[in-house]
């Protein structure tokens, strides 16, 4: 089964997560087979900005052991995170962030979360880099989609998946993540 992870930093956690930016690496070393997708959510569109969340999308055997992966990561024990939303995520293109070969200079990446009624479906793009339904940890009920997606701006990004009149929709700069000297 595969766990959407988002993080979401509390306010004034910045520093504290850059210090422990090498113990949360070592963290995710043990996972990185089973990682989908990675990387911290930004302040701005440009990539190098102030971080604000931490993205993972990991394959596990199960809800215990997505459990055991959100809360035992270095981050969240220290207190960086105010919030995280954990939800099973079915992955409907099939692909990691790595298998994404359509990259368009110029373009910024975004998550791109929609939560409530999720409305139409997505539009179908070439720039949706890893897309997918997020449900409920111990059933099959429907949360809504997530995505990261590649597009030139924020506006873009919400139109590639869309919610419905009683949905919402977060969207989030977003670079791809990682041990800087590891990726795979």
């Amino acid at each position: 089964m595969e766990y959407f992870v988002y993080g979401r930093d509390r306010p004034g956690a910045f520093e504290l997560k850059m210090s422990l930016n090498d113990d949360h690496w070592s963290f995710m070393d043990g996972y990185g087979d089973l990682l989908i997708a990675r990387g911290p959510t930004l302040t701005g569109d440009d990539g190098e900005a102030e971080s604000t969340g931490s993205l993972h999308i990991v394959s596990l055997p199960d809800a215990e052991a997505a459990r055991t992966f959100a809360y035992e990561e270095p981050y969240y024990r220290a207190g960086v995170f105010g919030s995280v939303l954990l939800c099973r995520f079915r992955n409907v293109l099939g692909r990691t962030m790595w298998d994404f070969t359509e990259a368009v200079d110029g373009y910024g990446r975004f998550l791109v979360i929609t939560t409530g009624d999720s409305g139409p479906a997505p539009v179908t793009s070439k720039h949706m880099i890893v897309y997918g339904e997020l449900l409920a940890l111990d059933c099959e009920a429907r949360l809504g989609r997530a995505a990261v997606v590649e597009a030139p701006d924020r506006e873009a990004a919400a139109r590639l998946l869309p919610a419905g009149d009683n949905g919402r929709t977060e969207v989030h700069p977003w670079r791809f993540g990682g041990r800087p000297a590891r990726r795979r």
